[in-house]
């Protein structure tokens, strides 16, 4: 059922969100238009608890791209397609599929596999990010997720301890503040929920890191493998590998659906 007032209401917390982002400059203009769209969409269908974890996603993972954001610049800046200043093409990756999950939640009468669905790709861009912001810290090198290989820093499908760890605990808190909304919204208590995160938070982060040692477009520059396509001077560097269509938006879009299908699969195997 449409309710027009929370869809109201999402708009205007979206907006607002998205502004604060916007000043912090953890957003560009058009992410702030990409938070807006996701949020609105995810608030007015979805429901409270859908739009509070979207906003559990987006504090958690502003504020860890601007902790020791000098250091992390330092290691890995040039690997990284973007810089911290998330636009339009981010926002709709990361928040995209979670949107549309929550336009057909609303429209087919909030069947609960679809939660679980919405669940673990939020819990995938949730850990993706804590595993990306964090596990570039690591005191040791990541190794390729493929090949066992040591790696640079920030090198697409590298894998570390800390950045391991950091997916578990970002999709365990997505799975604890589902739980938590959930019961406080509608007053149903569902712990499934908490594995269910799990597993598909850490199952859709891996398939991430698997896809960017395996598809993901990297070039090459003067520093060496990069996301980038070309330099600040608009000098374009020559793939080495991967698809060319297959970027980094692209890579946690996939992966957060990948993860929402575990988590679905999961929910329904348990619970069926």
């Amino acid at each position: 059922m449409i309710d027009v007032p929370r869809i109201a209401a999402g708009l205007v917390l979206s907006t607002v969100i998205g502004a604060v982002a916007y000043r912090r400059q953890s957003l560009d203009l058009s992410g702030w238009l990409g938070a807006v769209v996701t949020g609105t969409l995810t608030f007015g269908f979805g429901g409270w608890t859908w739009g509070c974890v979207l906003i559990v996603f987006f504090v958690t993972s502003s504020a860890l791209s601007h902790f020791r954001q000098a250091q992390k610049q330092r290691i890995a800046g040039e690997k990284f397609e973007k810089g911290g200043r998330r636009d339009l093409w981010q926002a709709l990756a990361n928040g995209g599929a979670g949107a549309t999950l929550a336009l057909v939640y609303g429209l087919t009468g909030e069947p609960t596999v679809l939660l679980a669905a919405y669940v673990g790709i939020m819990a995938t861009v949730t850990a993706d990010t804590w595993a990306t912001e964090i596990g570039v810290l690591s005191p040791h090198l990541p190794r390729l997720i493929t090949s066992g290989r040591v790696v640079p820093p920030g090198t697409s499908g590298g894998v570390t301890i800390y950045g391991f760890g950091a997916s578990a605990a970002g999709a365990f808190l997505i799975g604890a503040a589902t739980l938590g909304l959930m019961a406080v919204e509608r007053e149903i208590w569902l712990p499934l929920l908490l594995p269910v995160a799990l597993a598909g938070g850490v199952g859709g982060s891996l398939f991430d890191s698997l896809l960017g040692a395996t598809v993901q477009a990297m070039y090459l520059s003067p520093t060496g493998e990069t996301e980038k396509r070309a330099s600040r001077e608009g000098r374009a560097f020559p793939l080495v590998r991967g698809w060319r269509w297959m970027n980094n938006d692209m890579v946690n879009f996939l992966s957060s659906l990948a993860g929402g299908a575990v988590a679905a699969g999961m929910y329904a195997w348990i619970a069926g």
